[in-house]
C-alpha cells in the first residue's frame, strides 16, 4: 500500500527528516535527535506534524444527540469552544479509538480520530448516525493540523497568530484555557486554535487549510527559532506522552480494552440523559455498565526502573520467586509502553497487571532478553510541568 503524505511532507524532506510510516502515512520519526527534539518540548518549544489524524465534522440539530449516542461521553453538554476526551466503543465496551471533539457552534462538532484508526471511525459515525438529523462529513484532506508544544508556545503562537474578534466568541487568547479553542487569524486566514497536546506540556494545536499549511509552518518555525523551538518527529512525541502516561492506541488501547481497563473511567457517563430527562442509550452502554462495578481482571500501572535497562511494549511483568534468586519468577503482566525517560533519568513504562500487584510500591521485575530488571510500581503521570 502506497503510504499517504502530509501537506507538509516537502518541508519535512528539507529539513532532512527520518521518514517513516506510521498508520499508512509517511511521517517524519527525527530530524535530528531523539533527544535534543524531547528536551526541546521540555525547556523550549517543539513544533510537530500531526496532519495526518482524521477530522470527522458532525453538524445538524441532532448533532449533540448523535454524539451522545455514537460516543461514551456526553457530549450535547460540552460548552461552546470546548474540547472533550472521549472514546469510540463498539457493543461489547472494547475501544475502537480514543477522540477529542470540539464544539465549534450550537449543532456543530468536529471530531479528531487517530491516523490508523480514522476510517474506522468514519465508518462507525455514519452506521450510528442512522435516525438523527445530523450530517457526517470526513474533511481531514481539507485541513492540516500544526502543533506548538512547550513552555514558550504561547509567545511563539501570538507572534504568528492574531486574534479574531468574529469567531472568538469574546475570548481572548490569554483567557483560552486547557481544552478550550478559539478562532484566531493567520494573516487573512481564519485557524482554530485549541489548547491541547499530547505531550505533558502547555501548547496549542493548530487546525488550518491544507493550501495554507506551509506557509504557516514556516512562519512559527521562523518566530520560534529565537525562543529555541526546533521541529518534532514522532520519537520525541511518543517518549514525551509515555513521560506524562498518555494511552496510545495499539499499546494501551485496543479493541479488547475497554476506558475501565485503561483507568480513565470516568469519561464513561452512563447516567446522562436526554433533554426531556430519558437515558441515553449509547453504543456500549449495557457492556460498560457491567464492567462499572465488577473488579478489575488486570490494571494499567506505571513502572519506574530502578537499573538502566528499559522495557520494551509485549516484555512480559514478572514477579520475583524470593526462593530461586535464578528464576525469572512468575508472569503477572505485559509491558504496554516503555523507554528511559531523557527528563527523569531512568526507566519507566506502562503495564498491564493482576490487581494483586498493582498498589503502588510493588517491586515487580520485567523480562529484558532474559534477564529480570527491577521496576517498581509508581503512580502516573511519571512526569508533570510545574504550572506557574
Amino acid at each position: 500500500m502506497t503510504e499517504k503524505k502530509t501537506p507538509l511532507h516537502a518541508e519535512h524532506e528539507a529539513l532532512g527528516a527520518t521518514m517513516t510510516d506510521f498508520g499508512g502515512w509517511m511521517m517524519p520519526l527525527r530530524y535530528t535527535s531523539d533527544l535534543a527534539e524531547h528536551r526541546a518540548v521540555r525547556e523550549a518549544a517543539g513544533l510537530f506534524d500531526l496532519s495526518h489524524m482524521g477530522g470527522i465534522a458532525v453538524t445538524g440539530p441532532d448533532a449533540g444527540a448523535f454524539l451522545d449516542h455514537a460516543l461514551v461521553g456526553n457530549l450535547s453538554k460540552l460548552r461552546h469552544a470546548g474540547a472533550r476526551y472521549t472514546m469510540l466503543c463498539a457493543e461489547d465496551g472494547g475501544v475502537l479509538d480514543d477522540l477529542i471533539v470540539y464544539r465549534t457552534g450550537d449543532d456543530e462538532y468536529f471530531v479528531v480520530a487517530n491516523a490508523a484508526n480514522a476510517e474506522t471511525v468514519l465508518v462507525a459515525l455514519l452506521e450510528r448516525a442512522a435516525g438523527f438529523d445530523a450530517e457526517v462529513r470526513d474533511i481531514s484532506a481539507s485541513q492540516a493540523l500544526i502543533a506548538v508544544q512547550g513552555p514558550r508556545a504561547a509567545q511563539i503562537v501570538t507572534e504568528v497568530l492574531t486574534e479574531d474578534p468574529e469567531n472568538s466568541g469574546g475570548t481572548a487568547f490569554d483567557e483560552l484555557r486547557y481544552y478550550a479553542s478559539l478562532g484566531m487569524r493567520f494573516g487573512d486566514e481564519a485557524v482554530l486554535v485549541a489548547r491541547t497536546g499530547y505531550t505533558g506540556e502547555d501548547g496549542f494545536e493548530v487546525w488550518v487549510a491544507t493550501q495554507h499549511a506551509v506557509a504557516l509552518w514556516r512562519a512559527l518555525l521562523a518566530a520560534g527559532e529565537p525562543h529555541g523551538l526546533v521541529p518534532a518527529g514522532l520519537a520525541a512525541r511518543d517518549s514525551l506522552r509515555l513521560e506524562a502516561g498518555m494511552p496510545l492506541y495499539g499499546h494501551e488501547l485496543d479493541t479488547t480494552t475497554t476506558p475501565y481497563d485503561a483507568g480513565v473511567g470516568r469519561i464513561v457517563k452512563l447516567d446522562k440523559v436526554s433533554d426531556d430527562g430519558t437515558p441515553v442509550e449509547f453504543v456500549g452502554r449495557a457492556a460498560l455498565a457491567d464492567r462499572h462495578d465488577d473488579a478489575p481482571e488486570r490494571v494499567l500501572v506505571g513502572l519506574r526502573g530502578t537499573g538502566r535497562r528499559p522495557a520494551r511494549a509485549g516484555y512480559a511483568v514478572v514477579q520475583r520467586d524470593a526462593s530461586d534468586a535464578g528464576s525469572l519468577g512468575s508472569r503477572v503482566g505485559t509491558v504496554t509502553s516503555g523507554a528511559p525517560s531523557p527528563t527523569l533519568g531512568h526507566p519507566v513504562a506502562m503495564a498491564y497487571v493482576t490487581p494483586e500487584v498493582s498498589a503502588e510500591g510493588t517491586e515487580l521485575a520485567v523480562d529484558v532478553r532474559g534477564r529480570a530488571e527491577p521496576f517498581v510500581v509508581v503512580p502516573m503521570p511519571f512526569y508533570r510541568r510545574e504550572r506557574g
